[in-house]
């Protein structure tokens, strides 16, 4: 299956619960078996099966590497560099979480409080920039729960398009638009509490306006500091390969899951000419995307690498502490035509 450095002994094992989709495994497992592997060798054998990683990244949806010497946040951001990605700071996106930064690349998933689940979502698809791929890392797994569940978002359109006609249809031609209130300062007890300022990378509101502006974002100020969005008119579906679409987007995290004091989940997303939205369509297609959840049952030094545009991941509560490392790579841009511009 794999080429490169002979002494690197690979398997590639089945986890109990995985999943098939077109005769192929969701997630595939590739798995170190060579205790006494270094990190030298491994970051070669990863250059060397780049390509073949990250098409097989596309093609299954995500790749998870069980058993390779990965023990730090250092050895993750090796590991990372090893496949020659850009590199997509987390400073330079807009996403709405809390994160710590560990190295240059390497950053914690999410700071909110570990009863708080994280719905499904494709990385910053409510937002114009996003990135491609994703990378985690799990330094230390909880010890009750804090799984990480992956969804594959082409199979879930296919489906979604047999049940919910009408409903993709309009996904598809009219986008969506996403509204959020962003607090004054970070509150990292929710799973969107990052501030204005640090979404924004700016120091004063006129900054923010200007970068909202470049945008294509509209703005409120409120009165307790805290700033209120819209986004520019941004798609739901995308096209993978001739004939393979995906349900690339944030709309189920939106609108079960985008809730705390400042937010409320029924007014955080509509289609971008500003309808509501099917809410019988969306808990159903909720539902489905959950029977195609595939729970990643975290072991330490597990690294996953995942198709952004392929695939939703979130996070299970969870007991104990858990340390799940996370990193951006291969910015993309949105373009999408609709009435009211395109991004």
């Amino acid at each position: 299956m794999m080429s490169g450095d002979a002494s690197l002994s690979i398997s590639y094992p089945r986890l109990p619960g995985l999943q098939m989709h077109r005769g192929q495994p969701f997630p595939l497992v590739v798995q170190c078996d060579d205790a006494a592997a270094g990190r030298d060798e491994v970051a070669g054998w990863i250059s060397d099966q780049r390509e073949l990683l990250i098409g097989q990244a596309r093609e299954h949806g995500a790749v998870l590497f069980r058993g390779f010497p990965v023990r730090s946040p250092e050895d993750f951001d090796r590991f990372i560099a090893s496949f020659g990605l850009e590199n997509f700071p987390y400073d330079q996106s807009l996403s709405n979480a809390v994160r710590i930064n560990y190295t240059p690349r390497v950053f914690s998933a999410n700071e909110a409080p570990p009863d708080v689940q994280i719905l499904l979502h494709h990385e910053m698809a409510q937002t114009p920039v996003f990135p491609g791929r994703l990378l985690f890392y799990c330094q230390q797994p909880a010890e009750q729960g804090g799984a990480t569940p992956l969804c594959r978002s082409d199979i879930l359109f296919e489906r979604m398009a047999e049940r919910h006609p009408q409903f993709a249809d309009d996904c598809e031609q009219k986008g969506l638009r996403y509204s959020n209130v962003m607090p004054g300062a970070n509150d990292a007890t929710s799973g969107m509490g990052r501030s204005w300022q640090s979404t924004f990378g700016s120091d004063t509101r006129e900054q923010a306006e200007q970068r909202m502006r470049d945008l294509g974002y509209s703005w409120e100020w409120l009165a307790d500091g805290c700033l209120r969005t819209t986004t520019p008119a941004l798609p739901a579906i995308r096209e993978v390969a001739p004939g393979r679409k995906t349900f690339f987007n944030q709309l189920i995290a939106a609108a079960r899951g985008w809730k705390d004091s400042r937010n409320d989940p029924s007014k955080a997303i509509t289609h971008a000419d500003g309808s509501p939205l099917d809410r019988d369509a969306v808990q159903d297609i909720a539902a489905m995307a959950e029977e195609l959840t595939f729970d990643v049952p975290w072991q330490q030094g597990d690294v996953a690498l995942v198709d952004n545009v392929v695939v939703m991941h979130g996070r299970r509560p969870f007991h104990g502490t858990r340390k799940v490392l996370a990193s951006l790579a291969d910015p993309q841009r949105h373009q999408f035509d609709v009435p009211g511009g395109t991004v």
